[in-house]
């Protein structure tokens, strides 16, 4: 497989980014109420310098574009202010005020951000908010720029959907999802040239106080038109694109279009490495089509969630077209492997971009991977299984690794042989080999020492700031062990939206299935919304160590052991541990059952983290 970089000598980025520029928060740090910073992008000045030899040059040079910081003009009356976290916010002038787009992901960045822009524009005040999509990184701060008392008559406008999408794609895999986010942006790992040096799609993740406004305006189809402040916008729905609920949107009288994340300055992610949902590429490439047809003649500017915009009607085609043929090529070419046969392991070691696209600096894959995206696309239509029938039981790592060692000759001989695969560059095959050798042997340091330092090679030599990270961090880990940095991103607003059914399956997947499978009990929840909101009756079923759940509507066809009475509120204390006494909650029946009920939950529940992007 061949890969020709772009060239060097094209600043056209470089002049883009820098294109606009009004000023920069200096410092570039912005902290808690308690002094602990939550962001700081002058930890970045590194890469003023020289790429070293630690790094990707192509993934040092788009580190270079991401880390710029301030506030930059996009056409008349539309502004960004970028570098404040791995999103941008977009705020739009109107008759009043202005209008925010995307808030950051923490309250402390997003009003850095605002306080930014009045320094240069003014105090106006915020008139209108707008979330493209239902990712974190693009709601979390809103409390940074609404805060509580000041959203009355100010209307948020959002795809329909993005409640429910923001506050569930995270939640049942929470815990796993969030370990695993750590490690996907290189949290732990010091900034610098051998370290976390950006993640592709922005510098890094601010670590502040997450928020939700839930929207007031949905937007429910393409062609929709709102205006806000005495702005007009035109919208584009885009649902199950990069988000399960996005929309791109035109400002006519700006002749200025917003793409979201669905097109950004390189290769996106059709699965995260923290995991997720697959995402269809087919219909992404179909709506990214839609947006040049549709929108056609009407901008001469493009600018998104995150990045540099594009200038340009003609330029914005091209680029729009170029990340339409990325994602339906990745789809179709996988798609075809796959029907002849191959499985997505091959497939990913068989395709190439086109020389047009590989040559595009927008294409290439700093954040998604073309490798790991056609295995995603394999997965969303065949799954895990590859069809080979030695594949379909094999042994779980500990197990698989300990035969693995023994049929290379013991620790020793494995080690050795492991370290010749690494030394004549077989990076990839050292790694499986240690890999086994460390499964079968937690508490062997020189195996782990030797895959750490594997790892730091292969992160080094990766264009993909994703798999850097998680090569850099899983090497660090290796060496210190599990750290206890992960970020905590719960918090009562994102609690609040959660519906009761989804509160019930947060109980439900906590479930100790062994230790409950001989009991059987049911509970009726009748839970109240507001403070004379008639009550919902949900019945909870627990037998054969599943907690099952559904509504009921008029009088139960059979009694519950025990019914409780309660206002969503209530819930999430009894969620976090409190008792029905504490929290003044009337019961009816057995009281024991609930603390049956709880005794089954093998861990707390889940927190629920922010959906990243």
């Amino acid at each position: 497989m061949t890969d020709t970089l772009p060239s060097f000598e094209d600043t056209t980025d470089f002049d883009n980014a820098d294109r606009g520029y009004v000023g920069s928060l200096v410092p570039g740090m912005v902290k808690s109420d308690d002094g602990r910073v939550i962001w700081d992008n002058d930890a970045y000045a590194f890469l003023d310098g020289d790429c070293p030899d630690t790094a990707h040059p192509s993934l040092w040079r788009q580190a270079q574009l991401c880390v710029r910081q301030g506030l930059y003009e996009v056409t008349e009356g539309i502004y960004q202010v970028r570098g404040l976290d791995i999103s941008n916010m977009t705020l739009v002038e109107g008759e009043r005020g202005v209008i925010v787009i995307d808030p950051l992901i923490s309250t402390e960045t997003a009003a850095a951000a605002l306080a930014l822009y009045k320094e240069h524009r003014g105090d106006r005040p915020v008139t209108g908010v707008i979330y493209t999509h239902s990712h974190g990184d693009h709601f979390g701060g809103v409390r940074g720029v609404l805060p509580h008392g000041t959203e009355e008559n100010v209307p948020v406008l959002a795809p329909a959907g993005f409640l429910e999408h923001a506050v569930s794609e995270n939640v049942y895999a929470g815990t796993a999802m969030t370990r695993r986010a750590a490690f996907m942006y290189g949290v732990g790992l010091p900034k610098a040239p051998d370290g976390q040096i950006g993640v592709g799609l922005g510098a890094g993740t601010s670590t502040g106080t997450i928020s939700l406004v839930p929207p007031t305006v949905d937007i429910s189809g393409t062609g929709q038109e709102e205006t806000v402040d005495g702005v007009r916008i035109v919208f584009q729905l885009t649902p199950g694109t990069e988000a399960p609920a996005e929309m791109n949107f035109l400002f006519p009288d700006h002749r200025a279009l917003c793409l979201a994340e669905n097109a950004t300055h390189n290769m996106h992610n059709v699965l995260t490495l923290r995991g997720a949902v697959v995402r269809d590429a087919r219909i992404w490439a179909h709506y990214l089509d839609e947006a040049i047809e549709y929108f056609h003649g009407r901008y001469d500017v493009a600018f998104a969630s995150h990045h540099w915009p594009t200038w340009g009607h003609d330029n914005v085609v091209e680029f729009l077209s170029g990340q339409r043929d990325l994602y339906a090529y990745m789809h179709d070419q996988t798609l075809r492997l796959l029907n002849e046969g191959y499985t997505g392991v091959e497939i990913a070691e068989r395709i190439e971009l086109p020389p047009a696209l590989a040559k595009s600096w927008h294409a290439r894959g700093y954040y998604g991977s073309l490798n790991h995206n056609t295995k995603a696309v394999y997965q969303r239509y065949l799954g895990w299984y590859d069809g080979n029938p030695a594949h379909l039981w094999e042994h779980p790592p500990a197990e698989l690794g300990t035969r693995y060692v023994e049929l290379a000759g013991g620790p020793s001989a494995a080690l050795a042989k492991a370290r010749t695969y690494a030394e004549d560059g077989d990076l990839r095959f050292a790694a499986t080999l240690l890999n086994h050798l460390v499964f079968a042997d937690p508490e062997d340091r020189e195996a782990k020492e030797t895959l750490a330092g594997v790892y730091e090679t292969l992160g080094f030599g990766a264009e993909n700031a994703t798999w850097r990270n998680f090569y850099l961090r899983g090497a660090q880990e290796l060496r210190e062990g599990v750290t206890g940095d992960m970020v905590d991103v719960t918090n009562p607003e994102m609690a609040m939206a959660l519906t009761v059914p989804m509160l019930i399956d947060s109980i439900a997947i906590t479930i100790d299935g062994p230790r409950a499978w001989d009991d059987e009990l049911v509970i009726d929840l009748v839970v109240t919304e507001g403070p004379a909101g008639a009550g919902i009756r949900h019945r909870l079923t627990l037998k054969n160590g599943a907690l099952t759940h559904r509504a009921i509507t008029g009088t139960p066809r059979t009694p519950a052991g025990l019914t409780l009475t309660l206002a969503k509120a209530q819930l999430l204390g009894l969620l976090a541990g409190r008792t029905t006494e504490e929290l003044g909650i009337g019961t009816e029946g057995d009281p024991s059952l609930l603390a049956r009920l709880f005794s089954y939950r093998s861990k707390p529940d889940p927190a629920f983290p922010i959906v990243t992007p």
